[in-house]
């Protein structure tokens, strides 16, 4: 395509797909997929972009995409493959307390997500908003930070118009960033900069989208090594404007109705 940031597929030529039952990490996690992008140095870790194959998350992919979706039904799809992937995302990361009830039956010994550490949510405006709205209904205990960036159409460098991030976040805090387009990258990357001048580093945040494209994911991965990504599918061309190929169009004005 003439015009375009990245050709098809044009990922580094030694990233690799392989299941997640490949991953030091995610071993248990046998339905993943899952794409190493190599980092900026052998000793780092690479940058890991899953792509979960749930059937609900294609489903609602397919909605997004799909350029009759009316204005509120694209918006609850964003919000719905939104809670999908924080669950995907928050497996085996999330801190629990144990115990032990009384069940109407007997005592019984259980587990809870741990209300003290309620992980943070950063969505980035506006489009951001869509795609975190039902992270509440995932995660017993959150803690929204909104944080909004506009990306200027000429050049496509972001600029931050709110910052409502604290000025540091504590120790051992859990961080998802929520931007639906990975497309050049510009973006996510002004906003983890951001988060990691407020002492954050890469294993304590992941990233959710719901298209990425290879512009962004190298620069994820030259720059932030070791960072993992939920996304609900890779696409594989970022054009002259900036838009994903195909893409699903510009998910600020299609969640909002502008």
């Amino acid at each position: 395509m003439a015009g375009s940031i990245a050709s098809p597929l044009q990922f580094p030529p030694d990233a690799r797909l392989l299941s997640a039952a490949q991953s030091r990490q995610h071993v248990a996690v046998r339905s993943h997929r899952l794409l190493c992008l190599p980092a900026a140095t052998v000793a780092a870790p690479p940058l890991r972009v899953f792509v979960p194959p749930h059937p609900l998350i294609k489903h609602w992919v397919s909605v997004l995409r799909n350029e009759q979706t009316p204005c509120a039904i694209f918006r609850n799809a964003m919000a719905e493959l939104g809670r999908l992937l924080i669950y995907e995302a928050t497996r085996d990361w999330l801190p629990t307390v144990s115990g032990e009830i009384d069940s109407p039956m007997g005592e019984a010994a259980v587990e809870f997500i741990d209300p003290r550490e309620p992980v943070a949510i950063v969505p980035i405006l506006r489009a951001g908003l869509a795609l975190s709205e039902h992270a509440s209904t995932v995660l017993p205990a959150t803690i929204t930070f909104h944080l909004g960036l506009r990306r200027d159409e000429t050049t496509l460098e972001p600029s931050i118009y709110l910052n409502n991030l604290p000025d540091q976040f504590p120790e051992g805090s859990r961080i998802l960033v929520l931007d639906p387009m990975l497309a050049t990258g510009g973006t996510i990357v002004a906003a983890i900069d951001l988060l990691k001048d407020r002492g954050v580093n890469n294993k304590q945040m992941k990233i959710i989208s719901a298209v990425a494209a290879p512009p962004a994911l190298q620069k994820l991965s030259k720059k932030f090594p070791g960072l993992h990504v939920y996304s609900g599918m890779l696409d594989p061309i970022v054009n002259e404007k900036g838009f994903i190929i195909p893409g699903l169009g510009d998910a600020g004005d299609r969640s909002f109705g502008t």
